[in-house]
């Protein structure tokens, strides 16, 4: 039996638009254009929207997925991060069914919306299938497909979207916007986090090829031109700030990468410590406090 149609899946080569069934995935194996024929390319049951892309130093050295998933399940910025995002999809977008998560990496943010709740629709896509590689032993049953950010080959296909620090990579971050948007239902959801304040560049977001961090509002206003009413914006890493600040400043000038390495390393004692103080810090975001500065800024949008 086929399900209802939930939005369009397009071709990349001629733009063609195919109605997807909710009982069938968005980009299946081996798809082929029904007006063009043109079959988009695999690798290992993923299919490739961008393969000429695949796994190049392009918005990110893709040799990090490894070293992150060492550490991202236990770090105390990735753990209560998780539960900030999970916490904002669930206040506002509790309705949510179908789920895409734009450079989803390894999987861990995809994994925690994963067990949040149950979904009809989970999908992670990454430009680097070694990322991908990993995603899928975390989460073998959902979907996952490579593909550029700027050029989403879906229409109307999800009621959430999710980026989270992934725009920054990316020199045309509004083109990035656009995607999210043209993916996402009227009145769906995105929700967006993104590294701030310039005055906080350093040797860490060369190393992550980062494009900017963001100015206050800076965001927010490219969210308004693309398409979204923004719902909801607030600091990350605002309790552990000032600690922050003095690892940037104590690692520029440097040409190493000792102290980036140092902040992924922690002792373990240290590293519970973070994790409790940056987990007080959700809980008070997520009953109403706004904090002006911090590491990160969170943006939730409505589609409009």
């Amino acid at each position: 039996m086929i399900g209802s149609v939930r939005g369009r899946r397009c071709c990349p080569a001629c733009g063609a638009e195919q109605e997807i069934h909710d009982s069938e995935p968005i980009w299946p194996v081996g798809w082929c254009c029904p007006a063009c024929l043109v079959a988009v390319a695999e690798r290992e049951g993923i299919p490739m929207f961008a393969p000429e892309l695949a796994d190049t130093i392009s918005g990110m050295d893709p040799r990090g997925f490894e070293a992150l998933a060492k550490v991202e399940d236990e770090h105390f910025w990735f753990v209560a991060r998780n539960e900030l995002l999970v916490g904002l999809a669930n206040r506002f977008f509790p309705q949510a069914h179908g789920f895409l998560e734009i450079g989803c990496g390894n999987g861990v943010v995809l994994r925690a919306f994963a067990q949040s709740r149950r979904w009809q629709r989970l999908v992670g896509s990454e430009l680097h299938p070694s990322g991908l590689a990993f995603a899928r032993t975390r989460l073998p049953h959902v979907e996952f497909v490579q593909m550029d950010a700027r050029h989403i080959p879906a229409r109307g296909a999800f009621d959430l979207v999710g980026a989270f620090d992934v725009i920054e990579h990316i020199a045309d971050d509004e083109g990035v916007l656009r995607g999210m948007r043209a993916a996402t239902v009227d009145g769906g959801g995105i929700i967006v986090a993104v590294p701030q304040h310039p005055w906080l560049w350093s040797r860490a977001d060369e190393i992550a090829y980062h494009e900017r961090r963001y100015r206050p509002g800076e965001l927010e206003e490219k969210m308004r031109r693309n398409g979204f009413e923004p719902l909801f914006s607030s600091s990350y890493t605002s309790l552990l700030l000032p600690l922050m600040v003095a690892s940037r400043l104590k690692s520029r000038g440097k040409a190493g990468n000792e102290e980036v390495e140092r902040e992924f390393a922690l002792d373990p004692r240290v590293n519970s410590i973070f994790t409790t103080i940056l987990r007080a810090e959700v809980r008070m975001t997520l009953a109403g406090l706004r904090w002006p500065a911090g590491g990160s800024r969170i943006v939730v949008g409505r589609a409009v």
